[in-house]
C-alpha cells in the first residue's frame, strides 16, 4: 500500500528531483496511446473557460493546459511548496492547499484535474467532495491513476509487493460513483524502460529505498509494464 503518512509523503515531495525520475521511464502503450496525452485531450475537449488541477506536481500539466487553452483561467494547487513553486516558474497561478480544503468559492471551475495524486490523499471522500463543490454544473472531473499490477513485476523482484491504493483502475470507478453521476473509464498499458539496472534501482529509491537495494543485479536493458488509468467524471 502507498503510505498516505504526511512525514513519508513530505520526503518523497521536498524536491522536485524525484518526480523527475519517475516521469523520465515512461513510454507510451504498444498502440502508442499515452494517459497524460488523453487527460490532456479531455480538458481541451471540455473547452474550460476555469481551470483547476489539484495536486500538480512540477507543473507541467498545468503549463500544457496554458499553452493549449490560451483564453483559459489556469489555477493549480498542491500541499507542497516546493512543487507549487516548481509550478509558478511555469507562469501558472498557483497556491499550497490540501485537496480536502480548497480555497475556492463554489461552483468555480468548469474542470478539474488530478492527475497520479489522489491515492496520497487520506481522505479520499473530502477530497472529492471539494472536488464536486469547486465544480461548476455540468463540469468534469478528470483524475489519472494507476492499477494493482502497475510496476507488479518489479516490485516482485525486488521483494515487494504491488501498490494496492485507495484509488486505482480496479476501484476508482467506485469512489467517484459516490460524488458523480456518469464515469467514462479509459486504461492504457503503458511501458517503463530502465536502461540498467543502476536506472531501476534509482528509480524505485523515489519512493522504496528498501527495494532499491533489494533487487537482484540484471544485464543491460529492462522494460516493465505499468497501468494505468485516465477517469473523466461528470
Amino acid at each position: 500500500m502507498i503510505s498516505n503518512d504526511a512525514a513519508s509523503l513530505a520526503i518523497q515531495y521536498d524536491t522536485t528531483d524525484r518526480l523527475a525520475t519517475r516521469a523520465s521511464v515512461w513510454r507510451d502503450t504498444p498502440d502508442g496511446r499515452n494517459p497524460t496525452r488523453a487527460a490532456l485531450a479531455a480538458v481541451v475537449a471540455a473547452e474550460p473557460a476555469d481551470f483547476l488541477e489539484v495536486g500538480c506536481g512540477t507543473g507541467e500539466f498545468a503549463a500544457s493546459v496554458s499553452d493549449a487553452l490560451s483564453n483559459t483561467h489556469v489555477v493549480a494547487t498542491d500541499r507542497s511548496q516546493v512543487m507549487a513553486l516548481a509550478t509558478a516558474r511555469h507562469g501558472v497561478l498557483t497556491q499550497v492547499a490540501e485537496a480536502a480544503d480548497l480555497p475556492f468559492d463554489d461552483a468555480s471551475f468548469d474542470v478539474v484535474y488530478a492527475g497520479w495524486m489522489l491515492y496520497h490523499v487520506p481522505d479520499l471522500d473530502a477530497a472529492l467532495r471539494q472536488v464536486r463543490r469547486v465544480l461548476r454544473p455540468g463540469g468534469a472531473f478528470v483524475a489519472v491513476t494507476n492499477g494493482d499490477e502497475h510496476l507488479a513485476d518489479l516490485l516482485t523482484q525486488a521483494g515487494g509487493e504491488p501498490l494496492v491504493t485507495g484509488f486505482s483502475t480496479e476501484n476508482g470507478r467506485d469512489a467517484l460513483s459516490r460524488h458523480f453521476a456518469h464515469i467514462d473509464q479509459e486504461d492504457f498499458d503503458t511501458r517503463a524502460v530502465f536502461a540498467d539496472h543502476v536506472a531501476a534501482q534509482t528509480y524505485l529509491a523515489t519512493f522504496r529505498p528498501d527495494l532499491a537495494e533489494a533487487l537482484p543485479a540484471f544485464e543491460g536493458e529492462r522494460s516493465c509494464r505499468g497501468a494505468s488509468t485516465v477517469f473523466v467524471a461528470r
